[in-house]
């Protein structure tokens, strides 16, 4: 990937900086998009301490205006889009769906599949100029249904939807658009769950552990590689059996 540049949305932390790293380790020159810079400034060090290339950029992808301000940055700093790995999402309340609020339910859809709209939108004319590929960050539980979680569900089942009638679209004009589908992985979104907790999720994956965003992370430098030349519009999981089950 030398010469090749790649955005990463969600990048300061768990999967997206896992990503990233792994981007700037193929050669990438990488853009850390997150909601704080000087948290996305921590994944920028890490990779100039490798030997990469790197810059931060503050966003918030529910709002489209900054997202197209965010690729603009792209361009004006490296002059090019390659490589977008749409990452950013948030878990939302954990609760019955009639004890969901109309704001939880707006939060979570705003960020999770409007911001991946968002970042699709603004992506595809450049990544047109380059032939290059995009790698939306779903869940298994884009798949299956989750008690307490039906707006987050709702948004990663929307993503896959979204992502194959993009790939559709784009197929013939060489953009390859791929969703990847997480089971559960030891990143801090799921602190708030408690170790007891935490064990019960592990003991739901036939491989008997959890994932490890630097797994994920190796797939998606696949999808978004030559090497796969001839994947799009599809959804792949990565679960440790789950969906198996």
């Amino acid at each position: 990937m030398n010469n090749k540049v790649a955005l990463v949305t969600g990048a300061s932390s768990g999967i997206g900086k896992a990503v990233a790293l792994a981007y700037a380790k193929q050669g990438a020159k990488v853009v850390v998009a997150n909601r704080r810079k000087e948290k996305g400034e921590e994944t920028v060090a890490e990779i100039r301490q490798a030997g990469g290339e790197a810059a931060a950029y503050a966003v918030d992808i529910s709002k489209a205006n900054q997202v197209e301000s965010l690729i603009k940055f792209v361009v004006e700093k490296y002059g090019q889009l390659d490589y977008a790995c749409n990452n950013a999402g948030v878990s939302g309340d954990l609760v019955p769906l009639a004890d969901c609020t109309e704001e939880n339910w707006q939060h979570v859809i705003q960020i999770n599949l409007s911001g991946i709209f968002h970042s699709m939108k603004y992506e595809i004319p450049e990544l047109l100029k380059t032939g290059g590929s995009i790698v939306n960050i779903t869940s298994v539980m884009g798949q299956l249904g989750m008690p307490y979680a039906a707006a987050y569900s709702a948004s990663k089942h929307g993503i896959i939807g979204l992502t194959k009638s993009a790939a559709l679209e784009y197929a013939a004009q060489g953009i390859r658009i791929n969703a990847l589908g997480p089971a559960f992985i030891q990143t801090p979104l799921l602190d708030v769950l408690g170790e007891e907790a935490v064990d019960q999720l592990r003991q739901k994956h036939p491989i008997g552990r959890l994932g490890t965003p630097e797994e994920v992370a190796e797939m998606v430098i696949w999808l978004s590689s030559e090497k796969a030349s001839f994947a799009t519009g599809s959804y792949y999981p990565l679960d440790g059996g789950y969906m198996a089950q």
